[in-house]
């Protein structure tokens, strides 16, 4: 699918895999975004704080700007009813106050969080390492796991601008790469109905703001992805294709992996050091 906007085309892909993962891709070209300006060297632009981009040719500059695109996922796995989980990777320091002393001075491990509410889901991510799993709690595996979906997310980015610039305020949907909110059929386009004219009235940090309760409802994940755009000469006049998505990957939905053949072993025993057959 090719979705034109202004004078850049997105070009973007699903990919359905065998293993169950869902993979989406969008590739940004097109003619780059320039203006005119009385430059006639690379120099003179550097040392104006007017130019505002590169200088890529005579007289011209490829403008500084972003590319900002939230994919709306209504994502219900297995089942209408489900919880945002973040699995967050936390350092632990050795204490050695277990049954067994050992020489190594720190390990890892996860510490799981279930947003209850709107709130609660708004993340900026890059902050610190941490899965990001839509789970339904009401259905589980032979082990005890909840069936879940991962998602491992698509190019960071953050809003540069100051937050009560009326762009910023337009775009307010961008102060987190992931929102999480109650199905609503008419809340369908993160920055609202019409944005380029609006004042910040509607879109996601507006709806966001009464805080629903969104463990074990029927949710919706909106991913925020993106890049700031640095234009070079190579991007000038048309754009070569910038790439990037993101996947959601099955996590403790099936049994096994659904496209390797090998099968789990029988189950065994512990007796405190070890494993022993059943």
């Amino acid at each position: 699918m090719i979705v034109t906007v202004g004078n850049y085309d997105h070009v973007i892909d699903w990919e359905f895999k065998p293993s169950g993962s869902i993979k989406t891709q969008v590739g940004l070209t097109g003619i780059l975004e320039v203006k005119a300006a009385n430059y006639t060297h690379a120099d003179q632009a550097a040392a104006s704080e007017e130019a505002h981009g590169t200088y890529l040719a005579e007289h011209t500059i490829g403008l500084y700007h972003d590319h900002f695109l939230t994919y709306y996922l209504d994502i219900d796995v297995d089942g209408a009813t489900n919880s945002f989980v973040k699995k967050n990777l936390v350092p632990r320091r050795n204490t050695n106050t277990g049954h067994h002393r050992t020489p190594r001075k720190s390990y890892w491990t996860v510490v799981t969080e279930t947003a209850r509410t709107e709130s609660e889901a708004k993340i900026r991510l890059g902050v610190g390492p941490t899965e990001l799993v839509i789970e339904n709690p009401n259905k589980k595996t032979k082990p005890g796991n909840p069936h879940g979906y991962r998602l491992i997310p698509g190019p960071v980015i953050h809003p540069l601008l100051a937050p009560d610039d009326g762009p910023q305020i337009r775009g307010s949907f961008t102060n987190y790469n992931i929102w999480v909110t109650p199905y609503n059929k008419t809340e369908r386009y993160a920055g609202g109905k019409y944005v380029d004219q609006s004042q910040g009235e509607d879109g996601l940090a507006v709806w966001t703001r009464r805080n629903r309760k969104i463990e074990n409802e029927d949710i919706v994940m909106w991913h925020v992805i993106g890049f700031h755009h640095v234009p070079c000469q190579e991007d000038f006049p048309m754009m070569p294709t910038l790439s990037g998505g993101f996947e959601l990957r099955p996590t403790n939905f099936f049994e096994r992996s659904a496209v390797l053949k090998a099968v789990p072993p029988p189950p065994m025993k512990a007796d405190g050091c070890g494993v022993v057959e059943p």
